[in-house]
């Protein structure tokens, strides 16, 4: 009986040993992504009114960790079922992705005056505000959704050759690490300049240590938030491209003399400029009839 019991224990270290080397592999092949994640979440995550900033992350947090609990039993159907149709959801998703990061650049040269940065108005009503907040939620929610698709379908392509309950375990652990690592990084980021203003209040010294790290961190956030807008709107592009280039057929060999984040750059950009095209000429259309 004995035996039996520690041949159990046994058996169970060595699925957790195997485990752990392919939950290893698989958040490698997933880092590039996972960083993606980080810029693209951490710039809709800022642009609130501070004391709003940590219930904001929150609300989104839990909205991740819902989009994963959805995804992940969607994603081991499919793959076993229908796996043609997860190569489809990728490409739609892309296509949103992309459509995202153009309609950025559009919102950079042309810009509307509804999508500004709370943070910066002073007029608004409580109610105006919580409005605000509720859709960039919704957006970030859906954003992260589409990301964690392609996250997920990632970490699953690594583990399709081991049994079910190995694949399970290993894109639940590195789901959880996306969810758990992204937003607790993004959390560190938009709380930056209230751990300087903390390190500043500790001595009176004006040249001490403390003072000078924190104002380094005050003055250093809201540098680190207009480049989180540059580098998450690079990243929509470059992975919806990414994902274009590895599921659409024809696209493995388009500009093949270009490297390849150049390559995937362009794709998506293309692709997001044609679906901003579209959704523009919709509203155009919508506007004209209801005239």
């Amino acid at each position: 009986m004995a035996s039996g019991f520690f041949a159990l224990l046994d058996d169970i270290a060595a699925l957790m040993d195997d485990v752990a080397s392919m939950s290893k592999i698989a958040t490698k092949k997933t880092a590039g992504i996972l960083g993606d994640d980080l810029a693209v979440n951490a710039e809709k995550a800022s642009g609130f009114v501070s004391s709003r900033e940590i219930p904001v992350l929150w609300a989104i947090s839990k909205g991740s960790l819902i989009n994963k609990v959805i995804i992940l039993p969607v994603a081991f159907i499919l793959s076993a079922f229908v796996p043609w149709l997860v190569s489809l959801i990728l490409v739609l998703g892309g296509f949103y992705l992309a459509y995202e990061g153009a309609e950025k650049i559009y919102e950079y040269f042309f810009p509307n005056p509804e999508h500004e940065d709370i943070s910066e108005s002073v007029s608004l009503t409580k109610e105006e505000i919580l409005e605000f907040e509720k859709k960039k939620i919704k957006s970030a929610i859906f954003t992260d959704f589409i990301l964690s698709v392609e996250i997920v379908i990632i970490a699953l392509g690594t583990v399709l050759e081991e049994t079910l309950l190995k694949q399970i375990m290993v894109v639940c652990i590195v789901a959880l690490i996306a969810t758990l690592g992204v937003y607790g990084i993004v959390a560190l980021i938009v709380r930056m300049d209230d751990f300087g203003y903390r390190l500043i209040k500790l001595n009176g010294n004006e040249k001490g240590i403390s003072k000078v790290i924190g104002r380094f961190f005050v003055n250093a956030l809201p540098v680190v938030i207009r480049s989180l807008a540059v580098i998450g709107t690079l990243a929509l592009l470059l992975v919806a491209g990414g994902i274009f280039v590895h599921n659409i057929e024809f696209l493995h060999h388009f500009l093949e003399f270009l490297p390849g984040i150049i390559k995937e750059f362009i794709i998506g950009l293309i692709g997001g400029i044609i679906v901003l095209v579209i959704v523009l000429s919709f509203k155009w259309l919508v506007k004209l009839v209801k005239k």
